[in-house]
């Protein structure tokens, strides 16, 4: 049995050993709030399903039947929605998990010493299950349109991985804001639905004229759902390069700046909660 001795200082100097430590209670946590998602809704895994498949059928109606917007070469219009499709909806799931997360924990937080890093980390999890459940249906769709993958796809992973990083930083910035003004929760639903217009997803980036690339590529989802669509549907969706660079400095600024802000005020929050 391992002795926990608290003393002062320790989370500064053994904080990121503590979170290997606790890697059982990540895990716990992080199966815990999966089974509460499930359990407690009445359609439960097909919500994950139906979600984005509307989203998809309302998407290409509009931007293919009536803005009569291209695909990104031959690939169905459905599917490259799809495909843009999975890394917003895990970005905007994991954002509305993780934000939530230490207020939902409020019972464990206030009394029980640990990393705090872990329970926004964890509620993550949520929104990677959410993903592949939204994956299998993507595979059934390229069976349906006969479309095959490229050599592409097998340089998914690190999008994937940028994807969640995206998500965690914003993520462990908002729910340590949220802590302390409670009126935050109503900032994070805005947030999503702004985001849902400003990212091509229901339409290819390469609409947007070449000198205003870049600049639209300071939303770090675009050169995320860019790569996401070169992965899958191949060389026919070309990665804008420049706008991709960008996307992965500002995630990894958000990171930085959601990770030393939680850890500023996680000292806090057991008496603020």
């Amino acid at each position: 049995m391992t002795e926990l001795i608290i003393e002062p200082g320790r989370s500064e100097t053994n904080y990121w050993q503590d979170l290997w430590s606790y890697r059982e209670l990540f895990a716990i946590l992080a199966w815990r709030d999966i089974s509460v998602r499930y359990k407690q809704t009445v359609i439960g895994v097909a919500w994950a399903v139906i979600r984005p498949f509307l989203m998809m059928v309302v998407f290409t109606i509009i931007f293919a039947k009536v803005a009569k917007l291209p695909s990104d070469g031959t690939a169905p219009y459905a599917l490259m929605v799809f495909v843009g499709m999975l890394p917003w909806t895990f970005f905007s799931t994991a954002l509305s998990e993780a934000s939530n997360s230490l207020i939902g924990n409020a019972n464990l937080i206030s009394k029980v010493y640990f990393p705090r890093l872990i329970v926004p980390t964890a509620a993550v999890m949520v929104a990677l299950v959410d993903f592949l459940i939204s994956f299998i249906i993507l595979v059934g769709l390229m069976v349906w349109y006969r479309f095959v993958p490229g050599w592409e796809i097998a340089l998914l992973p690190p999008f994937i991985v940028l994807a969640f990083l995206a998500s965690l930083g914003p993520g462990l910035w908002i729910t340590g804001l949220n802590v302390k003004y409670r009126d935050f929760r109503y900032v994070i639903p805005f947030i999503v639905q702004f985001g849902l217009y400003v990212s091509p997803i229901g339409f290819s980036s390469n609409v947007i004229p070449e000198q205003w690339r870049l600049v639209y590529s300071i939303n770090p989802l675009v050169g995320i759902i860019d790569g996401f669509r070169w992965c899958i549907l191949g060389g026919e969706s070309p990665v804008y390069l420049p706008g991709l660079l960008l996307s992965i400095g500002i995630t990894t600024v958000f990171l930085w700046i959601g990770v030393t802000q939680f850890r500023k005020m996680e000292k806090s929050f057991a008496d603020l909660i």
